[in-house]
């Protein structure tokens, strides 16, 4: 048996205050908080999900944020950079609406593609690039339309302890396919038309430490549950480690760690957002899974208020 992802499903990162974390992804970056809830393994912390307008998998960047913890360090065994795509022409748009909310940006290009490459307020290594490929994200929030929003992701770039074999499992277990190389970087991609593009650095940095700022885990795609048991049984037969299915409400998930230590999740793209709130009122208030429902007054006392507020 063989298997091929579609792409990346969705980015999990730690960050500080949640108030700046949906100041900067929403009220800056012009994303749609698509659903608040808490982390279910640490109900007095939030997980909160950003995406386009409904949610689509390959546009979720997810955040536990954590005021007041420790600075992590980006490098080895993580998610380096989460890079983002708008639509061809908009990156003057993004440019000037770095630079009206203060962000600092550098301009480079890697393959041919040109990047403006940023930090979120907490220190998480970002990017945006043009292409053409991707649905067009109808959310329109403050100055941010569609003719400019981010489509999702474009991909992102592995920091790994031992990039050959990341690269073994990226191109013959997860089934990506390699486009090039440049430099440093080795580029694959997926089949999808977001959340595609793999970028892995070839030589090690420095291992990472996990904190606020970097990348927790990234995840990708399984069709659906009977694609996921498949994926599960695989890549455990290709002698990874692999847990059992794990319900996270919006989807399923399976985790294992690579060799190169990043953690992969496997997430199945079904049930999605609007199954327990409508996809119009997507993200307007806090919900949570069945078992922590009688917990809701203890769970909400504990949880740092915020407002998703438009900045311009």
């Amino acid at each position: 048996m063989s298997k091929k992802t579609m792409g990346i499903h969705h980015i999990t990162a730690i960050v500080g205050h949640p108030q700046e974390n949906v100041d900067f992804y929403a009220g800056v970056l012009g994303l749609r908080l698509v659903k608040q809830t808490v982390n279910f393994d640490d109900p007095g912390t939030y997980h909160l999900y950003f995406g386009n307008e409904g949610g689509r998998p390959g546009t979720i960047i997810t955040f536990f944020p954590w005021a007041g913890a420790r600075q992590g360090v980006i490098g080895d065994g993580q998610v380096g950079v989460t890079s983002y795509v708008v639509p061809a022409g908009a990156m003057k748009f993004w440019e000037e609406r770095l630079e009206k909310f203060k962000v600092l940006y550098t301009k480079m290009e890697r393959f041919g593609e040109k990047f403006l490459e940023f930090d979120d307020p907490h220190g998480l290594h970002l990017e945006i690039v043009e292409r053409d490929e991707g649905e067009v994200n109808s959310w329109t929030f403050g100055e941010v339309t569609p003719e400019a929003a981010i489509k999702g992701f474009g991909g992102a770039t592995l920091l790994s302890t031992q990039p050959a074999k990341t690269a073994d499992l990226l191109e013959n277990i997860m089934g990506l396919e390699v486009v090039g190389q440049e430099g440093d970087f080795i580029r694959y991609r997926s089949s999808a038309d977001i959340g595609n593009i793999i970028d892995l650095k070839l030589t090690p940095i420095g291992r990472g430490r996990m904190g606020v700022g970097t990348v927790h885990h990234i995840a990708w795609r399984a069709i659906d549950d009977q694609d996921q048991m498949d994926w599960q049984k695989y890549v455990a037969d290709n002698g990874y480690g692999v847990t059992p299915v794990q319900d996270r409400n919006y989807f399923n998930a399976i985790y294992f760690r690579e060799l190169g230590e990043i953690l992969f999740e496997i997430a199945t793209d079904p049930p999605g957002f609007s199954h327990d709130e409508s996809q119009e009122t997507m993200g307007e208030k806090l919900m949570l899974p069945e078992q922590y429902e009688p917990q809701r007054d203890k769970i909400e006392s504990l949880l740092i208020p915020f407002t998703v507020k438009e900045l311009d």
